[in-house]
């Protein structure tokens, strides 16, 4: 496979509607645990929800989207890496609009973690529902990861995959 390196990606934004929304922050995490993670200057309108489970974790310099594209540029570098998300509908649109499609330094095609899981017969909304019940089977401990923040989100999918893949080989 030309594009072996995976990225593991959350985003964090201002609603769920692509259309009014906007990327707040990012996560990034490679294969081999390197990590970028990065608050988006944002002052338009939130929702109810953000509002509430998103703005309070969101405690970092904020960076504009200039320089966001420019730190992602750097952390990805130039091997188009596979984005993978849990649910990349809204991760991998909310990246696209912060690079373009012909701009992102991903490769094109993302992959997404809750397919996985469901193809492997594990129920994908548990993954967000349960979550610390259902990473408790691979071993891991939902405690050290705070939900709904970008990097931690990206954290807990890597050690998710990790030890799923761990158990298919």
């Amino acid at each position: 496979m030309k594009h072996k390196e995976i990225i593991f990606l959350d985003t964090e934004f201002s609603s769920l509607n692509p259309h009014k929304g906007e990327i707040l922050s990012i996560g990034l995490v490679r294969g081999d645990g390197e990590e970028l993670y990065l608050e988006l200057e944002y002052e338009g309108e939130v929702d109810e929800w953000a509002q509430r489970n998103i703005i309070p974790s969101l405690k970092n310099r904020k960076v504009s989207r200039e320089e966001a594209r420019r730190r992602i540029r750097d952390f990805v570098g130039k091997g188009e890496p596979i984005a993978m998300a849990y649910v990349n509908q809204f991760d991998i649109l909310y990246l696209y609009k912060l690079f373009t499609v012909d701009d992102c330094p991903f490769f094109w095609l993302p992959l997404d973690f809750a397919s996985i899981l469901y193809s492997l017969g594990y129920d994908p909304v548990e993954y967000y529902e349960k979550q610390a019940q259902f990473v408790r089977q691979f071993g891991i401990d939902a405690e050290k990861y705070q939900k709904h923040h970008a990097l931690d989100d990206a954290r807990l999918l890597r050690e998710t995959y990790l030890k799923l893949r761990g158990r298919l080989t």
